[in-house]
């Protein structure tokens, strides 16, 4: 069978992978990795708890679906009409793992021996789903108690809330678990519904790292994937206001010190813009915020913040931010002095020494991570699902300069696009 392939490659740091097309409708990604002793694949869906609202070929108009669902087919794939996956995982040695983010769901073995063996218990599972009303049911006690238990970890009921705090209508500010009530709307017949909409191999994506076998791993695709044909899947999300929902959100529980996150609302991009983008955002918080910068030193010697204070750049299918967390008596205060930094390099320019060294440490860091046959998987499926060159992030970082981050600190940092989530007593 032939299949068409292109190779990727950077001479800069002397690494490559190939993307192969399957015939199945899946691409699959693949990285050699000459003497590492692990392996690492994962086999993902562009599928997340924000994809609510969709329409396929085969719908009439488009339909919205209860919260919670992509997370509830995640934990019910592992469930076969036989027996459980991790038995199948035990018998050749390989840990298994998933996970479902806000957009997209990832099913991940890692494994020393028999990849091979792993990789088709991999592609069966995940391409040979079965629910019944009754195991439905029964996984809704599960999730329910996990739903529960996670509203019990402050830190992340401080970071939901900031996002309800910035996002007026995208569904990215519900849990990804859904809420006890959505997951009570959730049957078999809905799981199916959306499992055939996302799960087609159009959609899909699988990546594999290690020492490996490019023609064994075909060969085990050939033999496993199941032909689809393209749904013309499209989805859907609300008209998001410019401006933060509100301005603050406080809620009262027994702390020791207040929590807060800070958010700077961006507008969302994608493919290489998105790159673009994200790292000019990298490098500005962290030029704002970093141990070494001129605001971490006046907070901390002020009894502000401490060890906990850190930031994020967070993105997905139509979100972007710009976010600081910690714990502070005055969080308030942080916010403050954090916005006044910022104007501070609005008006002053970036400190050129302080770029070139944050630039080069960030440059080092991805190539270093070429090392790692886990992290290369996460990075090159990132990639992957955006539909973007690995290696353009290298290429964009190696040419960022602070002309970039000025032109664009205005909107990644738009002091009247800041939303604020404190946990206090």
């Amino acid at each position: 069978m032939k299949i068409e392939k292109t190779v990727f490659k950077n001479d800069k740091i002397g690494a490559e992978y190939t993307v192969f097309h399957h015939s199945s409708g899946l691409d699959i990604y693949v990285m050699k990795m000459e003497g590492f002793s692990t392996v690492n694949a994962a086999f993902a869906t562009r599928y997340g708890s924000v994809n609510t609202t969709f329409k396929t070929s085969e719908d009439d108009d488009f339909v919205t679906v209860p919260m919670g669902i992509a997370h509830y087919l995640e934990h019910k794939l592992f469930e076969n009409e036989d027996c459980d996956v991790f038995e199948l995982y035990a018998k050749t040695g390989a840990n298994g793992n998933a996970f479902t983010s806000f957009d997209q769901t990832v099913y991940t073995f890692s494994c020393t021996d028999n990849y091979l063996e792993s990789l088709a218990i991999l592609l069966d599972f995940v391409q040979d789903p079965y629910f019944t009303e009754a195991s439905v049911d029964k996984e809704r006690g599960i999730i329910e108690q996990e739903i529960k238990m996670c509203a019990d970890s402050l830190e992340r009921q401080c970071f939901y809330n900031l996002l309800k705090a910035m996002y007026a209508k995208h569904p990215v500010k519900i849990d990804i678990a859904g809420t006890v009530e959505s997951i009570q709307q959730i049957n078999a017949e809905l799981l199916y519904k959306c499992y055939n909409a996302f799960y087609d191999l159009h959609n899909m994506i699988l990546v594999i790292a290690g020492d490996v076998n490019e023609e064994d791993i075909l060969s085990v695709c050939d033999s496993h994937l199941k032909k689809s044909t393209d749904k013309g899947l499209e989805v859907s999300f609300p008209d998001e206001p410019y401006e933060v929902a509100q301005p603050e959100i406080c809620e009262n529980f027994t702390v020791g010190t207040p929590l807060f996150n800070i958010g700077f609302k961006c507008d969302p991009a994608k493919g290489n813009d998105l790159l673009k983008k994200h790292m000019c955002a990298n490098v500005l918080i962290q030029l704002i915020s970093n141990s070494a910068s001129p605001l971490y030193k006046k907070l901390y010697e002020q009894g502000l913040i401490n060890n906990a204070f850190s930031s994020e750049v967070f993105f997905g299918e139509g979100y972007f931010a710009c976010i600081f967390d910690g714990e502070s008596n005055d969080p308030l205060k942080v916010r403050d002095m954090i916005i006044e930094e910022v104007e501070r390099i609005k008006r002053e320019g970036i400190d050129s020494e302080s770029f070139e060294i944050i630039k080069k440490s960030a440059y080092g860091s991805l190539v270093w991570e070429f090392n790692n046959t886990e992290i290369c998987v996460n990075n090159l499926l990132g990639a992957g699902l955006m539909k973007v060159d690995l290696f353009e992030t290298i290429d964009i970082l190696a040419k960022l300069t602070e002309q970039d981050l000025m032109d664009n600190i205005d909107t990644l940092f738009d002091t009247k696009r800041v939303a604020v989530s404190i946990i206090q007593n």
